[in-house]
């Protein structure tokens, strides 16, 4: 019976991965700062007969977050584990970020997702087993000139999460790298832009679940938005800036 671990699970393609693995006898140990919409999600859950824990967790916080999945592993052990939990980049004005902004997004995307993925690694490798998947994006192939942080983390996110698969996989570890487009969810609707190929977070998340199951190294989609993606950065770099007018936007607001 699995037990699986998503943070930033309230809303977006946290909350529809929670109901896509929600069932009789898997358990969910969820996690997200909103206590409110992740209790939602979690009786959504239960309803569909998961056994479901919340938890209101900062993933800036290393020492709580380290105890949290310790704890947590202890309890049942974690088969998987879904590093989710991000916010967005930019500016309300299509300005250049701020300092503020853009070290805020570093440290969540970026540095929280490595206080969740590091112990859970630890505590895998000592069993033998288990499978870590890491919400990067498309823009870690082709980084958008509006989100400069969020690219930015979602690419080292990307290049850790490969590196760190060749070295844990023969010891019954796998790790995979998510790669969306657009998606439709609250944090995507903060930005005012084209956006092409955008599906909704269920079919979202029955696309990442299925590449899960194959163990695919990434688990990228739409797939003509991914093949674009991946090939521009082949390019010269003044053709691939000239691409990437098309995909300027704003963020209406800041969460």
């Amino acid at each position: 019976m699995p037990c699986i671990l998503i943070t930033g699970a309230s809303s977006g393609i946290g909350a529809a991965l929670a109901r896509h693995y929600a069932g009789p006898g898997t358990t969910l140990v969820l996690v997200a700062r909103d206590p409110a919409r992740l209790e939602a999600v979690a009786e959504a859950c239960r309803g569909r007969g998961a056994a479901v824990e919340t938890e209101r967790l900062d993933v800036r916080d290393r020492p709580t977050v380290r105890t949290f999945v310790e704890t947590a592993h202890a309890r049942r052990p974690l088969d998987l584990v879904v590093v989710n939990a991000a916010i967005n980049g930019g500016h309300p004005t299509g300005d250049v970020e701020t300092e503020a902004v853009a070290f805020e997004t570093a440290d969540i995307n970026l540095g929280g997702a490595l206080n969740v993925m590091l112990p859970c690694v630890s505590l895998m490798l000592a069993r033998g087993q288990g499978q870590i998947a890491l919400m990067s994006s498309l823009a870690a192939f082709a980084p958008l000139p509006d989100a400069p942080a969020y690219s930015g983390a979602k690419a080292a996110l990307l290049a850790h999460g490969l590196a760190l698969r060749e070295k844990v996989r023969a010891r019954g570890v796998r790790i995979n790298v998510v790669t969306p487009g657009y998606v439709k969810t609250p944090m995507g609707g903060d930005y005012k832009g084209w956006r092409p190929l955008e599906m909704s977070a269920d079919e979202a998340a029955r696309r990442i679940a299925r590449g899960l199951e194959r163990d695919r190294d990434i688990v990228a989609f739409p797939l003509l938005l991914a093949v674009l993606a991946r090939g521009a950065g082949l390019l010269p770099e003044r053709l691939r800036r000239l691409g990437m007018h098309g995909f300027r936007f704003q963020i209406r607001k800041r969460r």
